[in-house]
């Protein structure tokens, strides 16, 4: 048996499939026997790869159930196509890389030129006592800075164009399934406090979730070394806004104003983390501050809200 949605997903004219083996479409099911089928219920999902009649692969999504007949315990499989959000997931993906490349490039950029305007001014000084008048290493030595000067001003900044309306509380909810595991893993209590009909946000929603993700990772570092452990998201509307507060009882931070600046001296990493989660907020009109508390840290990400 075969429905016209099968039809139109291997390629087949419309009645064609009746009757044909679906291993040719998805080779994958022969690895699985109807006739070894245990009798207990079981629930499970397969990734495979499919095949159109006229050869073109595409990627499949398949969704096994077990359910009891007068004749015996029968598998069902439900096939989907899951190319088109593969496609999407990947494109995402390489938005997301190339975005947090631009504004990595733009953060060695400015201290580039830093570097190279001081060095530049002691040229320009030494150029000017003629101390060194005729040298060619000294000549050569300016024409390097000049070069050095030229890749620093080199903008990789670009306007996000990949905002949309967001549902908030939808993306909480998925943050809250993926770092579930680590929380229980590492004893870490959580609260989770979002206002009831969250309004939806202007934002890039790969971007959005590496800035909750980052901003997660960062308290899981600071409360694995303490005894209390407990860490909170808030989620409240304020006017035309949208707040949403990461707070953890992690001993906070040593030296708040060096916050959000790249390459910072004692940063774990390249210390990239917080610089590129404030670029990625303002890219869509958000923001995000630091606010110390007694025994820990608070991020305060500010959305607008669409109304």
């Amino acid at each position: 048996m075969a429905n016209e949605a099968a039809h139109r997903m291997l390629g087949v004219t419309s009645g064609a499939l009746t009757g044909r083996c679906i291993h040719r479409y998805l080779p994958s099911l022969r690895n699985v026997y109807g006739s070894e089928i245990a009798p207990q219920f079981y629930r499970t999902v397969m990734q495979a790869r499919g095949q159109r009649e006229d050869g073109e692969t595409f990627l499949a999504d398949i969704s096994f159930s077990t359910y009891q007949t007068n004749a015996g315990t029968r598998l069902a499989a439900m096939v989907l196509d899951a190319s088109e959000e593969f496609r999407t997931h990947e494109v995402s993906g390489l938005h997301q890389l190339l975005a947090g490349s631009r504004i990595a490039i733009g953060a060695v950029s400015h201290e580039i030129r830093n570097i190279s305007g001081a060095i530049a001014a002691v040229h320009h000084n030494l150029c000017r006592e003629r101390v060194l008048s005729g040298n060619r290493d000294f000549e050569a030595l300016g024409n390097l800075i000049a070069a050095l000067e030229r890749i620093a001003n080199v903008s990789m900044l670009q306007p996000n164009s990949q905002a949309s309306e967001i549902d908030l509380a939808a993306l909480l909810d998925e943050l809250r399934i993926v770092i579930a595991p680590m929380l229980e893993e590492e004893e870490i209590a959580a609260r989770w406090n979002t206002e009831t009909a969250l309004p939806m946000v202007w934002a890039d929603r790969p971007s959005l979730m590496q800035v909750f993700l980052n901003l997660f990772t960062n308290s899981l570092r600071a409360l694995s070394a303490r005894e209390k452990r407990l860490f909170s998201v808030t989620a409240r509307t304020e006017g035309d806004r949208v707040v949403v507060e990461f707070a953890d009882s992690g001993g906070g931070v040593e030296h708040p104003e060096q916050l959000f600046r790249p390459f910072q001296e004692g940063a774990q990493s390249s210390g990239l983390g917080l610089y590129l989660s404030r670029a990625f907020l303002r890219s869509f009109g958000g923001e995000i501050r630091y606010l110390a508390l007694p025994e820990g840290a608070c991020f305060i990400v500010n959305l607008k809200s669409v109304i």
